[in-house]
This record gives structure tokens, sequence and C-alpha cells, in this order.
């Protein structure tokens, strides 16, 4: 990572930085190389001005959340990441919250309910940021982000601030707009919930939780579920089918608990994870005549 980067981000007084960021320590399943550089910009005038100057060097980057959903390689990530965390106010007004891209969507579900809000009940278990949720249309019970959002404030590839609206940002199934052209940055959510009854939304949530805990490897380092489900089927009960549960590779195991889920039982590198990945999808597709697609996304590995 060139000095001059690092003097352009002090002078401008961007924002905080670390360098050499080990980055298993900044996704869920614990696994990753270095990156050269972490940048947390202040504020969306700061990260705009970042943006210009990576985009004329010609550095790349990469906008990382609470790393749910990524696998980064073990090599180094020549280049620099951003993190959003201090976009992170968020403001409520009747049924309407508006969030910053860096704000939690597990806390800001619980902010819901304690306004008797009821809509959010769906992202109580998701660990990722508003930023991540609007990207990739997180969801859970058959509800997600494209339910809720009806509007973003988004920098364009051309860093310009425009607002996209629901029927800009083409929700569908753990897909949208945004994942489709990563190179917009999300920066604000607005979201429309109803007013709903206190105590159901916490009983909601509650019961929820604990099937989560019954259901799913949740003391083990992962990312959720590894693929998406397919039209009237469900990708464990398929890789459950072809006796794949507890399969291994190096540190990187198939939940036994829940076959959709790829855990780090310890000391797993970013290649256990991801040969083990592609080998049960070959497997299903081998026995199955399925091709199920991988919701996580893998940076540097080219």
């Amino acid at each position: 990572m060139g000095s001059n980067i690092i003097d352009f981000i002090k002078k401008n007084k961007i924002g905080s930085i670390k360098e050499g960021v080990i980055l298993k320590n900044y996704t869920t399943y614990k696994v990753g190389g270095v990156a050269s550089l972490m940048v947390y910009p202040k504020d969306e005038d700061k990260l705009m001005l970042l943006l210009k100057k990576l985009n004329n060097e010609n550095v790349r980057y990469k906008i990382l959340g609470y790393g749910s959903n990524l696998i980064f390689s073990d090599d180094t990530f020549d280049g620099v990441i951003i993190k959003l965390d201090l976009l992170n106010k968020v403001k409520i007004k009747d049924t309407v919250i508006t969030a910053g891209a860096g704000v939690s969507l597990v806390k800001l579900s619980y902010k819901a309910l304690k306004e008797g809000l009821t809509g959010l009940e769906f992202a109580s278990g998701i660990p990722g940021t508003i930023g991540g949720a609007v990207f990739m249309n997180a969801g859970a019970y058959k509800s997600d982000m494209g339910y809720i959002v009806s509007e973003v404030r988004v920098i364009t590839p051309d860093l310009k601030i425009k607002t996209l609206y629901n029927k800009d940002l083409k929700y569908s199934y753990r897909n949208s707009f945004l994942k489709e052209n990563p190179k917009y940055v999300c920066l604000e959510a607005t979201i429309v919930l109803r007013h709903g009854d206190k105590k159901l939304i916490k009983e909601l949530m509650e019961t929820r939780r604990q099937k989560r805990l019954l259901s799913q490897p949740l003391e083990y380092p992962s990312a959720g579920s590894v693929f998406r489900n397919p039209p009237d089927d469900f990708a464990g009960r398929l890789i459950e089918c072809c006796g794949l549960k507890g399969y291994k590779i190096g540190g990187a195991k198939v939940s036994e608990k829940h076959a959709n889920f790829i855990v780090n039982e310890g000391g797993a590198t970013a290649s256990n994870v991801r040969d083990l990945i592609m080998y049960v999808h070959d497997k299903v597709k081998e026995k199955t005549n399925v091709d199920l697609k991988i919701e996580q996304e893998f940076v540097n590995w080219e």
C-alpha cells in the first residue's frame, strides 16, 4: 500500500486507519489473510473523498460490514478495506426508520421492537449491517429487506449521491440491483414498518431465537446458510441426502446440526472453507442434478 494513500488519509482527516489487518478477525467464518489497510471514514463526505482518491490512483478497495457473507482468501489483500461503522445514525419518525449503512441489523430489529414497530422481526438473528443486508437482500422466515426498504441513498460508480427507490433495487430472493452492481455504495436505507403489539413482537423474536439455538450450530464460527434454497426444496435436505453431514476438509466441516451450515471447528483456512463449499456443491449436482447457488461472496481469489 503506497504511503501516498496513507498520507492523503491523514492529511484530509478521512478517519482512523489500521495497517496490516488480519481479516479473520473481521469475518464470521474467522478466516482470511491480511489486508494492507483498513479505513473507518468519519462521514459521507470523507468517504466520498476517499473513494475519489482510490479511483484516481487505481487502488482496489472493498466495503466491509460485519463480514458475515464474505470469504477472503488466505492471500494478502493489497488494497483498502473500508468500514462504514461510523455511518451509524438512526432516525425514527412514526413507522419510518432511516438507518446508516453501518447500523447493526440485529440492534435495529430490537430498536423497532422498543418502538412497537413490526416487520423487522425476521432480522433479529441476522448478524450483518444495514448496508450488507440491503446489498444482498438479507432475509429469513419468508421475509426479507425487499418487503420493507422504501429507498436507499447510494454513491454511484461515477461518485454521485443518488436515491434508489424500491422498484429500482430489483429485489428478488437473496439478490438485488446493488448485488449485481457492486460499485454502488449504500450510505443509508429508509425502512417502512407498521405499528404492532410489543408483547407479540417480542414473543415472536424470542421463539425464533430459541429455534435458532436448537437448529443452528451457533457455537462455531460460520456464515449462516451457505447455499440458497432451490425452488420448493431445501439446500440442507439435499446436502443431507448426499450423506455430507459431518464431512470435513481441514478445520472446515459441514455441520451435523444443520447441513446448510459450514463451520470452522478450529484452525480452518479460507481455502478449507472454499474447498468444502465447492465439494458440497459438486457432490449435490452430481447426485441430484440440482445446481445449488452459493450465497457467500469470495473476495481476493483471483
